[in-house]
């Protein structure tokens, strides 16, 4: 039997746009649970998925920025014991990480080892100055044997530093500090940088720290969420390292096991520095934020010149919430190494106490272009928003024609109840 009277057609529009309603309601979780198996599927770092091919391949352009610290008064330090007064020389820049991925082997243990070439080219447009600027530094090699060699063979050390006619501090190009120069006393290469790099998990959760590992520091770090930026178009979750990241023992007990010398650090107290001695061969390195940003005033009363700033000095990530990948970042790092006081070598008998002078502080930098981020917003939001605007429409049409037809339903139920009490 057909359905031929308006009440009984206003029923199955009703029916017909709840079953739509609902149909909209359902594909939302159903939607959302697709979405997220996807993007799981492609984060994981595995042939064949969307992070592998942006983790093996070159990406985007890196930079890194260097700025090293000028000492203008060696003379005075070496014969008056004068503080060392530096001035920052910078940014000398270089283009990095422009080499793809090598060897890569995935284990079965669920991991992955690969090489990764590092190379850098300078980019003098960015740059202050040639590479073949000088600047006067501290001696690597002097620092370096001071704390390497024990204090019973510091006459040896003495006479090795005077026959190859060193000295505390040397006058050297920024090319020859970055990136090697073959060092008289010791007779072999001498350079600074290693190389680092990291992804997050997708889902990111502002509520919770993201933890990265730097092989600057020898360590993971946590990041904290800051604030929400647009870059681009695209919406990004800011993160920063926090002020007690490099706090004193006393503050953050986990950096106890970088306090090496509670001589040099006052007993621990000093703030602002880490001794990555442990992962530097033993090289009297400390790891610091640019001009000591956050650093204890014992610091800033070593070594003169410095000024730190929180707006130029602090890292961050800017990460993509759904994905987890880092759309931009800037991370800022700062290497010293100490030198102290000595009765039996020379050029250290005018120093009046240990010092962490600062060498050089580098800026590594990348962002997403233009392209980039419209190929990122084709293949995962434009498909994300169109099957938002799916569900929203199936939800809303149906539930627009399901009030629509009990309304008039209602409207036509009791008028006809009103005609028959007159009939």
């Amino acid at each position: 039997m057909g359905c031929c009277t308006r009440e009984c057609g206003l029923i199955v529009g009703a029916v017909f746009g709840a079953v739509v309603a609902i149909l909209g309601g359902v594909l939302i979780p159903l939607g959302n649970s697709i979405i997220e198996k996807t993007v799981e599927k492609e984060a994981v770092i595995e042939t064949g998925t969307t992070a592998y091919d942006n983790w093996v391949t070159v990406g985007g352009k890196v930079y890194r920025q260097f700025w090293l610290f000028d000492l203008k008064n060696p003379l005075e330090v070496l014969e008056y014991g004068a503080i060392p007064v530096v001035v920052e020389k910078g940014p000398y820049t270089y283009r990095t990480r422009y080499l793809p991925k090598e060897n890569i082997t995935f284990n079965p243990n669920n991991t992955v080892s690969y090489l990764l070439p590092f190379g850098a080219i300078f980019e003098p447009s960015m740059s202050v100055g040639p590479e073949e600027d000088k600047v006067t530094s501290l001696n690597l090699a002097v620092a370096g044997a001071y704390s390497l060699v024990p204090k019973p063979l510091h006459m040896v050390l003495d006479k090795m530093i005077k026959a190859s006619n060193s000295s505390l501090f040397q006058r050297r190009t920024v090319k020859e500090i970055l990136w090697g120069y073959t060092d008289p006393m010791l007779k072999e290469e001498v350079a600074l940088f290693p190389n680092t790099r990291q992804s997050f998990p997708p889902f990111v959760d502002k509520k919770n720290p993201l933890y990265f590992f730097s092989s600057d520091i020898c360590r993971s770090v946590p990041a904290s969420f800051m604030e929400n930026l647009d870059l681009l178009g695209i919406e990004v979750y800011r993160y920063a390292l926090l002020p007690d990241t490099l706090a004193a023992p006393t503050v953050n007990p986990g950096n106890q096991c970088y306090c090496k010398d509670p001589v040099v650090t006052k007993n621990c107290t000093m703030a602002g520095v880490l001794d990555i001695s442990s992962c530097q061969d033993g090289k009297p390195i400390y790891i610091s934020l640019p001009h000591f940003l956050y650093g204890s005033p014992l610091l800033h009363e070593t070594v003169l010149g410095l000024n730190p700033s929180e707006k130029h000095h602090f890292t961050y990530l800017d990460v993509e919430p759904t994905t987890g990948f880092t759309l931009r970042f800037a991370k800022r790092i700062q290497v010293n190494m100490m030198y102290g006081p000595s009765k039996v070598i020379t050029v250290l008998k005018k120093v009046k106490d240990y010092t962490i002078f600062p060498i050089v502080w580098l800026n590594e930098t990348a962002a997403l272009d233009d392209e980039t981020a419209d190929m990122f917003k084709t293949e995962l939001f434009s498909r994300v928003e169109m099957l938002e605007m799916i569900q929203q429409g199936l939800l809303g049409v149906g539930l627009a024609i399901f009030v629509l037809c009990f309304f008039f339903y209602c409207v036509l139920r009791g008028r006809d109840r009103t005609q028959s009490k007159f009939v």
